[in-house]
């Protein structure tokens, strides 16, 4: 128990080393290159530079930059390949200070890769893209430069599964049952994959050369004018003097900056080198600390406008309007980190946990004062994307023209030349992490089109599940956690909504609800031990337990894992075919089901919940999954009848103290 007060100002936050460290651990493509030779790195800064200023071209309509997506694909893919032979080592022990002679090889080929694909395109248009010896050999060596790249900067897992396929793409004669296909020749599979847009040069390295890039410039550019401090700043004047204000802090911070930045363990790094000292300070346990800086962080990414470039993703694959998925997503996403929040304040009161003094933190008038202008250029983007009636891709341009013009306006916030460049430079190769694996995805992409794998496995799927939907769902969580291990949120998304997500519109599930279902399961594989990066990279700086703090967070995302379900069997959650009425029901109802689930987590309201109690609560907090009014009214009346047991509960303990002193 403690009810000390802290003071922010003696709080030693964790030094740039140690989260450096922890980045390098946990994110593989924080393991850049630094090269002795200052030539050298000047070229890769120009590389980043021109790669930066190229895709802001192609998105601002120029017509002299327009031309037919393969190409611009192959430009995307080819300067990638380039900068991550040049920026990643081949081995973790490989030296870091130059590039080796067969990197030189490899970058000398993914430099030639879009030169021809410019070459060879026209002949390709002629002969309905049958191919000759020559592009199947390039095809070739661009499958291996992709593996290879892939295997670098995202790890063996990705690179596996894409050999796989492979295999399974050539084999599928000797494969049992329904996932037994015709077997392709090894041309057969390269010509489908790298002269056409089905492939490498397809719909995932698409939202890649479109989207992420667009929004991961934007992302870096709101870092190098202080909107992580503004975030910061803002989460600590307005929660930061609440029981265990630090831990709220942290989720609303990491919520707002996870939503920007679309990488879980960069936000761990990023916030949690300010939130978790504190938290550990105001007497929250280290894994308790860290877990909710990882939950706080993942959720980031389900959490609108942005989440992280995952709405633009989801809109192109499903194709619809962006506003459909913001709608979407919303409501589930704000219940997500409701749940969150009610465990916080739970374990702050039953542990009695203090916030920061007011008199120590910012006032919310000077914070708006100073930095509220940072708000400009996301106000501006959503009036862009939601009633200007332009493209993405223009908006995303011009909104990252505003937000370098809105910066201007305070000495704070204000960006020189160089510091434009170095956001520019920062947004290329922070891209190369995603872009790389929408493109090893994309030949995981390819061949299960190539072989109708997706519609086996949705068939398998709902034979297993019997036709049932609630197991279906089962069994495509468990699909979406595994195949999301690992990944970054995009390419996790792209793989789960084309391998998992048919099964659940084949059993009448809405197209939106099928894809935000995988799409959150995807992003829990970061939280999920064995293979939970963002809780063990928060563990990193924390210093607890990585898989205690796993299970935590696990736990402060209960909600999360039980809220998909809850919009799968009521649509109206995320606002399809509802009423001001029915909706405002259903928001009701899925707010008391998250305070029953944080009271199971918990064990705590107003005073401790025993086990009974808790199993109540959590069977209550079930019944209001289901929309039918019958299972409401009784998780309703349940819910009253457990806070009233408590308050009295409480109320005598309350009178016995005062008797005994």
């Amino acid at each position: 128990m403690s009810d000390t007060k802290i003071d922010i100002n003696e709080t030693e936050l964790i030094d740039v080393t140690k989260t450096a460290e922890v980045m390098e651990k946990y994110e593989k493509e924080s393991r850049m290159r630094k090269y002795d030779m200052q030539a050298l790195t000047k070229i890769i800064f120009g590389i980043c530079l021109f790669f930066t200023i190229y895709h802001l071209a192609y998105a601002s309509g120029i017509r002299a930059m327009q031309m037919v997506n393969i190409k611009h694909h192959a430009i995307h893919v080819g300067m990638v390949l380039v900068l991550g032979f040049a920026c990643y080592p081949a081995f973790k022990k490989s030296n870091r200070r130059v590039i080796p002679w067969y990197d030189w090889i490899c970058i000398a080929f993914s430099g030639f890769m879009p030169v021809f694909v410019f070459m060879r395109y026209p002949m390709w248009t002629s002969t309905g893209f049958y191919p000759e010896t020559i592009d199947l050999v390039m095809g070739t060596i661009l499958i291996f430069l992709v593996l290879e790249c892939s295997r670098r900067i995202c790890g063996l897992a990705l690179s596996i599964l894409s050999i796989a396929f492979l295999i399974y793409g050539i084999f599928g004669r000797s494969f049992p049952g329904v996932f037994m296909h015709r077997g392709y020749s090894w041309d057969r599979i390269v010509s489908y994959l790298t002269t056409d847009t089905t492939g490498i040069y397809g719909s995932s390295i698409q939202v890649s050369a479109t989207y992420i890039v667009l929004f991961i410039i934007f992302g870096e550019i709101m870092n190098k004018c202080g909107m992580g401090q503004f975030f910061n700043d803002i989460a600590n004047s307005l929660a930061g003097h609440t029981k265990g204000g630090p831990a709220k802090v942290a989720v609303l911070a990491s919520g707002f900056l996870g939503s920007i930045n679309g990488s879980a363990v960069a936000n761990v790094v990023t916030t949690g080198a300010f939130t978790i000292p504190l938290m550990k300070k105001t007497g929250y346990s280290k894994e308790f600390a860290g877990a909710v800086e990882a939950t706080a962080s993942v959720g980031g990414q389900l959490l609108p406008p942005i989440m992280g470039a995952a709405a633009f993703v989801m809109a192109e694959t499903l194709g619809v309007q962006y506003p459909v998925v913001i709608k979407a997503a919303v409501i589930p996403a704000l219940i997500y980190y409701l749940g969150i929040i009610l465990q916080v304040q739970m374990r702050a009161e039953k542990e009695n946990l203090e916030g920061i003094p007011k008199d120590q933190l910012p006032k919310t008038g000077e914070v708006m004062k100073k930095q509220g202008h940072l708000m400009i250029p996301i106000v501006f983007l959503l009036y862009m994307l939601i009633f200007s009636g332009k493209t993405v891709l223009l908006s995303a341009f011009w909104t990252i023209l505003m937000t370098i013009i809105v910066a201007q306006l305070r000495p704070i916030s204000r960006m020189s030349l160089m510091d434009i460049c170095d956001a520019f430079v920062a947004g290329a190769k922070s891209t190369v992490s995603v872009a790389i694996a929408c493109a090893c995805v994309g030949i995981v992409v390819g061949v299960c089109s190539q072989t109708g794998f997706a519609l086996n496995v949705a068939s398998t799927i709902i034979r297993i599940g019997q036709s049932s939907i609630f197991l279906t769902l089962i069994f495509t969580m468990i699909t979406c956690m595994i195949l999301g291990m690992g990944l970054p949120s995009i390419p996790a998304y792209l793989i789960t909504a084309t391998i998992a997500a048919p099964a659940l519109i084949q059993l009448g599930v809405p197209a939106i609800a099928a894809h935000l279902f995988c799409f959150y399961f995807a992003m829990f594989a970061n939280l999920t031990p064995p293979v939970a990066l963002a809780s063990f990279a928060a563990a990193g700086l924390s210093g607890g337990s990585p898989m205690k703090t796993g299970v935590i967070s696990v736990k402060l995302a209960l909600a999360g894992f039980i809220v998909p379900y809850m919009f799968v069997f009521n649509e109206q959650l995320i606002l399809e075919n509802v009423t001001w009425l029915s909706g405002s029901l259903v928001v009701v109802t899925s707010c008391i089901g998250v305070f029953l689930i944080a009271l199971f987590a918990e064990g705590f309201f107003m005073t401790k919940a025993n086990w009974f109690i808790r199993v109540v609560a959590f069977v209550s907090a079930m019944l209001l999954i289901d929309s039918a009014p019958i299972s409401d009214a009784i998780g309703f009346v349940v819910c009253v009848a457990i806070i009233l047991f408590l308050k009295r509960k409480h109320k005598k303990e309350e009178l016995q103290k005062v008797a005994v002193s």
